[in-house]
C-alpha cells in the first residue's frame, strides 16, 4: 500500500504549490483539502467560517476522514488542520505528514493576507497563529522540510525527504 504524502503548515507555507507539483513529479493524484470541503459542505470556507470557526472545523475533520481513505495520493492541508488531533489521526493513518515550515516573514512578504480568512486582519496576524500552532505542526509531522528557496527546491527536499523515510520505515520492517 502506497501511503499518502500529507503536507501540513501555516498559511501560506507553500503546500497547495508544492503539493500539485510534487504529485505531478511523482505521478500521483493532488488532492487540496480545501477543495475537497468546500465540494462536500457545498458552501465557501468564507460562508462556513462566517457560521462560526467550529461549524468550518467540523467539515474539515469530515474531509480529513474522507481524504484519508484515499492512497498514494498528496495531500495539501488547510492550515488549521492541526488544531484538532482527530484531523491528524486519521490522516496519518495511511500518510506521512510532513510540515512544510515557512519562517512567517517569508510568508508576509508575499502572502495576500486579505484573501485568507484567517489572515484578514493583516501581516501581525501571521506571526501570531505561527506562534500558537508551531509547537502543533512539529507534533503532529513526521518530517519536516524548510521552504526558504524556490519551489523546486522545496519540491525536490519533500520528494528526497519522504523516499529516506519510505526506506527507512522499509528497513525496520524488514529486520
Amino acid at each position: 500500500m502506497e501511503r499518502n504524502i500529507v503536507l501540513i503548515g501555516m498559511p501560506g507555507s507553500g503546500k497547495t504549490q508544492v503539493g500539485k507539483r510534487l504529485a505531478a513529479a511523482l505521478s500521483r493524484p493532488y488532492f487540496d483539502a480545501d477543495e475537497a470541503l468546500v465540494a462536500l459542505a457545498g458552501e465557501s470556507i468564507a460562508a462556513l467560517f462566517a457560521q462560526g470557526e467550529e461549524v468550518f472545523r467540523d467539515w474539515e475533520t469530515k474531509t480529513c476522514a474522507a481524504l484519508a481513505k484515499k492512497t498514494g495520493a498528496v495531500i495539501a492541508t488547510g492550515g488549521g488542520v492541526v488544531k484538532r488531533e482527530e484531523n491528524i489521526r486519521l490522516l496519518r493513518e495511511n500518510g506521512v505528514m510532513v510540515f512544510l515550515d515557512r519562517a512567517p516573514e517569508d510568508i508576509v512578504a508575499d502572502v495576500d493576507c486579505a484573501g485568507r480568512p484567517l489572515l484578514k486582519n493583516g501581516p501581525g496576524e501571521v506571526y501570531r497563529l505561527y506562534e500558537e500552532r508551531i509547537a502543533l505542526y512539529r507534533a503532529a509531522c513526521d518530517l519536516t522540510v524548510k521552504n526558504d528557496s524556490s519551489l523546486e527546491e522545496a519540491v525536490g527536499r519533500v520528494a528526497s525527504a519522504v523516499a529516506a523515510w519510505e526506506d527507512e520505515r522499509k528497513e525496520m520492517t524488514e529486520e
